[in-house]
């Protein structure tokens, strides 16, 4: 088959895929339910691909299928340990050896916290300190002023610590409170930027997609 056919079964295939999305305006019906089946079943084929071109065949060449001086047997012990974990997380689906699964699981999730705690550290907090110093500058202490004023306010907002009084109510001090309001506001406009940002980013999307297959329909008609 010609890369000409290829080209043109793959945009008749995108507009029907794609108007059995659109379908989703009209009522949930079975067209949209085949379209987004279509669209998972894809994703996860395309991700075992990926995964095991460029993990797990790499991983098996590199120590079990070894040869020469990187074949010691200590070596290709350690290295089984992956596939072992990753067998065991398969277990937690089934009923009978779900316990067996969670050393699978406990290590995931702790290489993945640690990962995350990482990433935050290096990647948002010293970079945040960082810029919040810098921004002490005279021509730019209004910014560093209110990027700490957001951020202490943020973080007392989503804290609970609180003085329990002599009639037994729980309040804040005055000043946590204001700090607090502060943190919401700034939580509520970090929102706000974000949900604008996602609304723009979809209407970007869509006009891409429509204009795609209105101007492959048009080459078709004429």
């Amino acid at each position: 088959m010609s890369a000409e056919n290829l080209d043109l079964i793959a945009g008749w295939a995108s507009l029907v895929l794609t108007l059995m999305i659109f379908s989703y305006l009209l009522s949930d019906n079975f067209l949209y339910r085949i379209a987004v089946h279509i669209l998972v079943g894809a994703t996860a084929g395309f991700a075992v691909i990926v995964a095991a071109e460029s993990v797990i065949l790499p991983w098996l060449d590199l120590t079990l299928l070894a040869e020469g001086s990187d074949a010691n047997i200590g070596f290709r012990i350690l290295s089984v340990i992956p596939f072992i974990l990753g067998i065991s997380l398969l277990l937690k689906q089934t009923t009978r050896f779900t316990t067996m699964g969670n050393p699978g699981l406990a290590f995931l999730i702790g290489a993945g916290t640690a990962v995350a705690i990482v990433g935050a550290i290096t990647g948002t907090i010293i970079p945040l300190t960082r810029d919040a110093g810098q921004s002490f500058e005279r021509q730019n202490f209004f910014n560093g002023m209110v990027m700490v004023l957001g951020t202490i306010g943020t973080l007392v907002y989503f804290q609970y610590l609180a003085k329990r009084q002599v009639d037994g109510s729980i309040t804040r001090s005055l000043l946590m409170r204001l700090l607090a309001g502060t943190g919401q506001v700034f939580v509520a406009i970090t929102f706000g930027a974000m949900y604008a940002g996602v609304v723009i980013t979809s209407l970007s999307v869509f006009d891409g997609v429509v204009r795609a297959q209105l101007d492959f329909l048009l080459r078709q008609i004429g």
